[in-house]
């Protein structure tokens, strides 16, 4: 097939891949602008520019995907498919009509569950058992057109945001180069979405959601510090600095000194041992096993607690 492809972020690098490899004829790839970053605030080229300069390809980044000289140029190429993955501008109705076969877009989430910006990170910090990915038929609506094809997987213990990125990453580019050819062989079937989601909106990751509320019980804070590694990670504050958390275990023992109730604030440092350190949550404890304190290295609780004294009773805030 000919196809022009819409990506941005990692998450998209994999399935430009698996087309290229497939031998399709990938006429064009639409990424985002480069931003600035770091210090000096050098432009930086989005991950699936890269890819596509290193595989050959020629890359466009217009600022307004709507703009009507971009839509003419996509006529022009005359593309089968255009497929999206993660590409960060709204498609409109003029571009979804351009290709015979439509814009094919790869979701993060079994749809109808979690559609929006950021399935995977809430699937994590919302406790789920599975998720996956579905290939969809884009229409104007958000992440609400016909599924075309879905693959579950479980959730493993100690399950990360990052983790389930690149296994969900890996899937979906194997599954979208499956519905490719079927599309083709015109064995596809298209399943339409209900109405409603069975979820809450899976709406954009900001830095500020990662601000720990010791107040929640211990199991809510433990997904969140999972479902927020690598980025933007969960946080909380150590003597006037930040203190990013990553990797943690709920702890509910009451030889612990976990138990609810007396003069013990959500918060307070209750011990710390070569495991980690113990936290009081709002219901029972949490124990730290990995973090990073600002202006630090990530490393174990262990290993930071040999250069940081913490006592017990100190409160995090």
């Amino acid at each position: 097939m000919k196809i022009v492809f819409m990506g941005t972020p990692d998450f998209a690098v994999e399935t430009l891949r698996g087309i290229a490899k497939a031998g399709h004829e990938i006429l064009g790839v639409v990424t985002q602008p480069d931003k600035p970053k770091g210090r000096g605030k050098a432009l930086q080229p989005t991950p699936v520019k890269a890819a596509a300069k290193g595989l050959g390809l020629p890359v466009y980044q217009p600022e307004n995907v709507k703009d009507p000289k971009f839509v003419e140029m996509l006529k022009g190429l005359n593309p089968d498919v255009i497929v999206v993955v993660a590409f960060g501008q709204l498609v409109s109705k003029e571009i979804l009509e351009i290709p015979p076969y439509g814009c094919l877009n790869v979701h993060a989430s079994l749809l109808p569950s979690y559609r929006g910006a950021a399935p995977i990170q809430w699937a994590v910090i919302r406790g789920e058992k599975e998720s996956g990915v579905t290939i969809m038929r884009m229409d104007e609506g958000l992440d609400t057109g016909d599924m075309l094809a879905k693959k579950t997987v479980r959730l493993e213990t100690g399950e990360t945001g990052g983790s389930l990125f690149d296994r969900l990453s890996v899937l979906g580019a194997g599954l979208l180069v499956e519905t490719l050819e079927k599309a083709a062989a015109g064995t596809v079937t298209a399943v339409p979405q209900p109405a409603e989601s069975p979820t809450p909106y899976a709406s954009m990751i900001k830095k500020s959601m990662g601000r720990i509320e010791w107040e929640q019980k211990a199991g809510q804070i433990e997904r969140l510090t999972r479902g927020l590694d690598p980025w933007p990670s969960a946080f909380t504050r150590l003597n006037g600095k930040t203190l990013k958390i990553f990797k943690s275990c709920v702890c509910d023992s009451p030889d612990m000194g976990c138990l609810d109730g007396g003069d013990i604030r959500p918060g307070q440092v209750l011990e710390t041992d070569k495991a980690g350190i113990y936290v009081k949550c709002g219901q029972g404890c949490l124990r730290i096993e990995e973090l990073q304190l600002e202006g630090k290295k990530r490393m174990a609780a262990a290993d930071f607690l040999r250069g940081c004294q913490i006592t017990e009773g100190t409160v995090l805030s």
